[in-house]
């Protein structure tokens, strides 16, 4: 079960830079967020009241829900979409994929789980395969006045991202099954998005053309409703740690599907960059530790 959610989080989300791709131009970025987590929470959440799977929650539950919205289905899209006008995309990807450290760091510091060697080695591994993968967009990459403000909302977007899995862990701690946690969370952070575009006073712009409608549609049904979901199954069945290495092997699925959409181009260093990527993603899955022996004695 933990395979399947696994392979079906990372296919998701290894193919909806595509969609977020046909996005850009037209209307707002934080509209198009907005449009995008208010349709998902508004057919998820009727979606579970016509079933009846719909939980109530209390005070807590909201509150964790709200922040979960905040952090997970707002600020954090935000930031990433931000980081790519002013760095490359390759840079933001490798700087997202520390998510798997951040989430090991949290969950310590959140719930005093301790840090898994293996997670760490993994997560590493990770990082020098895509260091690898993108070694030509980041070896391009100029000193500039907009690469530090970059770096920082990339970093800020991933660091709120960690928080949102650690608020989904407490509310599956606490009894709110994923579904029902997503479905108030998104609509928490699309009234929040909300909120701050009629203050910012964006426009509210729509393009009616199909590639738009069809980018929109599928970014918040398969991207956010089914996505999340399996995700954040997976951060409460695996741990935030484990699970967040999706984060790693995603830009990887991208890289692939790039290479019959766009051209891309493999070169020895992003094979061998994908190996590393590989080979941190089956030591995630396996019980064993390159530090058991030496503990152990």
């Amino acid at each position: 079960m933990n395979l399947a959610l696994y392979l079906l989080t990372v296919l998701i989300w290894g193919t909806t830079w595509i969609a977020i791709k046909l996005q850009l131009g037209v209307v707002a970025i934080p509209v198009s967020i907005f449009y995008r987590f208010a349709l998902a929470g508004v057919l998820l959440y009727a979606g579970l009241l016509c079933l009846r799977k719909l939980q109530r929650l209390d005070r807590r539950g909201h509150l964790l829900c709200a922040g979960q919205g905040l952090c997970l289905f707002c600020l954090n899209f935000l930031c990433f979409y931000t980081a790519t006008q002013w760095i490359p995309s390759g840079l933001v990807s490798v700087v997202f994929s520390a998510a798997t450290l951040w989430n090991a760091v949290n969950a310590r510091l959140w719930f005093g789980t301790r840090i898994a060697p293996r997670v760490m080695v993994a997560g590493g591994l990770g990082l020098c395969g895509l260091l690898l993968l993108f070694w030509p967009e980041l070896a391009g990459q100029q000193a500039s006045r907009e690469t530090l403000p970059g770096l920082g909302f990339a970093l800020l977007g991933t660091f709120c991202f960690s928080t949102g899995n650690m608020l989904s862990s407490l509310q599956q701690r606490a009894g709110i099954r994923p579904l029902t946690g997503n479905a108030y969370s998104m609509l928490y952070g699309s009234a929040i998005l909300l909120a701050g575009c009629l203050a910012a006073g964006v426009p509210f712009g729509f393009d009616p053309a199909p590639a738009y409608v069809g980018a929109l549609l599928y970014l918040a049904v398969f991207g956010s409703i089914v996505g999340f979901t399996a995700y954040l199954t997976l951060v409460g069945r695996m741990g935030p740690a484990r699970a967040a290495y999706c984060t790693v092997l995603f830009p990887v699925v991208a890289l692939s599907v790039s290479a019959f959409a766009e051209g891309y181009r493999w070169t020895p260093a992003a094979l061998a960059g994908l190996a590393l990527v590989m080979a941190g993603n089956v030591l995630v899955f396996t019980r064993w530790s390159p530090f058991r022996r030496r503990a152990a004695a």
